[in-house]
């Protein structure tokens, strides 16, 4: 979970609103439903990230702009070791844009994908760190709602939880998201999930199946990681391990030093390949290949949409074009780097403020007056 060194280094002088033609786009690492995420780097300050950008139409049309909005919303405050830090957002008549952490190690899905045995240590290690995040969100109120390896992100140290962050809900609580990480512990070690179902499994039949089904323990694991996911895969989430506090106290995780996990002291049991990519390289064809509207080509393909009067040749009707200017009107722009260097320079203006107070008040009480200017 911990963040690449390129996200933190010092702030940018140039902290002035960023947009697309900042960054260099070098290459396409994944996508989604209707959006899809490339590598880029700033040209100012040379640094590296991850960019993710939506399609407006998309959105609109599969109406998830409000779900895009709640997302943008909720990661401009949150800031931990252990997360994707959230850096820029911005918006241009095509596409929304958001720029977190550059993690190069690939996540744990991929990984497992490529038969990748995690060890016990390595495991116990992840659970720990991925502990401190949800205990993170938790103080926020916010639930997680998906964690599993495709949203485990690694650098060269350690994972991060990466996305899809939810607040509470009626119907369930922060518990969710530690059966989450029981059953992402228990595919690390084993290479499978401790249930086997498939996407298309009626809900009755899953509840059923957590009842009657018993996840099996291989005997070579050792009972104090036995103890651990019986405790995060407890059916009943009254007793289920659900918070820091409950996972601190297991004797499993006695010789823990937690401040030492939170600053990334401890070495990784497992490190990714640093000499490739580690995500599939198909998301780059794609873009270069099949993609009606490459990114790459976007400044171009705006500019020459400009001189035909702002015709793309895709007519929309009334009501979609009314949402879409709202997504316009109503996008959350972010700039981190600009925030940090607001309130650094605020900071440094009230310790100013305090120090000439206390200056007066300490001449006061000891009745110094001033020097007298001597001529020459």
């Amino acid at each position: 979970m911990g963040l690449g060194q390129s996200s933190r280094t010092s702030v940018s002088e140039d902290t002035a609103e960023v947009n697309f033609d900042h960054f260099q786009i070098l290459r396409a690492i994944g996508k989604g439903s209707f959006g899809k995420v490339c590598i880029v780097q700033k040209k100012d300050t040379k640094k590296m990230y991850a960019m993710k950008y939506m399609n407006k139409l998309k959105c609109v049309e599969r109406n998830e702009v409000r779900n895009v909005f709640k997302e943008l919303q909720i990661m401009q405050n949150l800031e931990h070791p252990f997360l994707v830090n959230f850096w820029y957002s911005f918006q241009d008549e095509e596409d929304m844009f958001m720029v977190v952490d550059l993690l190069l190690g690939g996540d744990l899905r991929y990984h497992l994908q490529q038969n990748v045995h995690f060890t016990e240590s390595t495991v116990k290690h992840y659970v720990c760190e991925i502990a401190l995040a949800l205990h993170y969100l938790r103080n926020k109120c916010i639930i997680h709602r998906d964690i599993k390896p495709d949203n485990i992100l690694l650098d060269e140290y350690a994972p991060e939880l990466f996305q899809q962050f939810e607040g509470t809900h009626p119907e369930y609580s922060f518990a969710v998201d530690w059966w989450s990480l029981g059953i992402t512990a228990y595919e690390l070690l084993r290479g499978q999930r401790p249930y086997i179902m498939r996407a298309n499994t009626p809900a009755n039949e899953i509840l059923q199946a957590f009842h009657k089904v018993h996840p099996c323990y291989p005997a070579a694991w050792s009972p104090g990681i036995k103890s651990l996911l019986r405790q995060l895969l407890c059916v009943d989430a009254q007793k289920r391990i659900s918070c820091l506090s409950e996972l601190q106290d297991m004797d499993y995780l006695s010789d823990v030093n937690w401040d030492t996990v939170l600053s990334k002291q401890i070495p990784p049991g497992f490190l990714p390949n640093r000499r490739r990519l580690n995500c599939d390289p198909t998301f780059e064809l794609e873009e270069m290949i099949l993609e009606s509207k490459p990114l790459h080509k976007k400044k171009k393909r705006l500019a020459r949409k400009t001189r035909e009067n702002g015709s793309d040749g895709s007519p929309q009707n009334g009501k979609i074009q009314q949402r879409l200017e709202s997504v316009q009107r109503d996008f959350l722009v972010f700039n981190r780097e600009k925030s940090r260097k607001t309130k650094v320079d605020a900071n440094t203006n009230n310790l100013n403020t305090e120090e000439t107070h206390k200056a007066i008040q300490d001449g006061q009480n000891n009745n110094i007056s001033p020097s007298p200017c001597l001529s020459g």
